[in-house]
């Protein structure tokens, strides 16, 4: 046994250096892309413009004003909802459902059309509020549709999901359309990070809480990922968890909606990368998602930026495309292994 152990033990320290590389360069990429952000857009802002100060100070007021917020809010987007597909996958136990493939972002939606309609005056965070209670329901929805559902393939229950999604954006849409509201509502479909300055991203950092919330419930994340029984013979009181999970996935989900909108696949792709990376550990795997999630939705905010036609391209364009690609490879790669 103990030949045998001697091969398990190189490969682990082996795995082990390879991983703090990787996550070395990924904090390396956030600081580098986050550095970058502050100074690309349609005004000139640089280093230089901003300590020459004079007759230059726009460019200071629009770095403090614009790009800082704009920026922070794209680091706590790509690190929450990464988190909450991360969570969403442990209460399902499949790999290809996140927020925007099980109908939660749609039915979020669904909850800000009522605001418009029967309270046209709340305030922001009321409207928050009733987006995470509608989110909320929709992944309580999700939970028990899927339990109906009777060959739990990894394919299948994704397509349950985009359609329970598909026909909860049917209806937000006809009735959007029957109220004259088809512009409104398109606000929040198209997620941007462009009107995003001082004083309308502060909301986010309420994902950011749900972020260190997950953190806490980590390891019982983990154990729910094993199956109800498991954890119900751990002592672990199995409805409490998939409660929590589903307030934190609810309340991530309605901050980014209010502050930027849609953002499909990012909560997909980033735990699946993390989990082929470090395996299913909960607790090991959020700072890596949150890392790669925030370097993912900084890259995807540039390339946006950068490639104007001959305005600024919303970024759930931008992360639609990329993240479709990954979702299809992904697909495929279980595929080939299955068989």
């Amino acid at each position: 046994m103990a030949v045998l152990d001697r091969p398990l033990a190189s490969t682990s320290a082996r795995v082990r250096p390879r991983r703090t590389w990787v996550g070395v360069l990924i904090g390396v990429l956030v600081g580098v892309l986050a550095v970058t952000s502050l100074f690309v857009g349609v005004s000139d802002v640089s280093p230089t413009t901003v300590l020459r100060g004079g007759e230059e100070s726009d460019a200071a007021f629009l770095l403090v004003a614009s790009r800082i917020p704009r920026t922070v809010a794209v680091l706590l987007v790509g690190a929450s909802l990464g988190i909450a597909g991360l969570i969403m996958q442990m209460l399902v136990r499949n790999k290809f459902v996140e927020p925007s493939t099980t109908g939660v972002t749609e039915f979020a939606t669904l909850g800000m059309l009522v605001t418009i309609v029967f309270l046209p005056g709340l305030a922001v965070v009321g409207k928050m509020a009733v987006a995470a209670a509608f989110g909320l329901f929709g992944t309580w929805v999700f939970l028990r549709v899927v339990r109906f559902v009777p060959v739990r393939q990894l394919v299948l229950v994704p397509l349950v999901g985009i359609m329970l999604g598909g026909v909860v954006a049917a209806v937000t849409t006809f009735f959007a359309y029957r109220l004259d509201l088809l512009q409104s509502l398109g606000q929040w479909s198209q997620g941007s990070f462009a009107t995003v300055m001082q004083g309308r991203y502060e909301f986010l950092w309420i994902a950011g809480a749900m972020v260190v919330v997950a953190w806490i419930a980590a390891d019982r994340f983990s154990v729910i990922g094993l199956g109800e029984e498991f954890a119900t013979n751990l002592g672990l009181d199995y409805r409490r968890v998939v409660a929590v999970g589903m307030v934190i996935i609810a309340v991530i989900t309605a901050a980014v909606l209010v502050t930027a909108g849609m953002i499909p696949f990012l909560g997909l792709v980033v735990p699946n990368v993390v989990s082929l990376l470090i395996g299913d550990n909960v607790r090991r795997a959020i700072p890596w998602v949150a890392g790669i999630g925030a370097v993912f939705v900084l890259a995807c905010d540039l390339v946006a930026r950068v490639v104007r036609m001959p305005y600024e391209i919303p970024l759930s364009v931008v992360v639609g495309i990329v993240g479709a690609a990954l979702f299809l490879w992904l697909l495929l790669r279980k595929g080939s292994r299955a068989h």
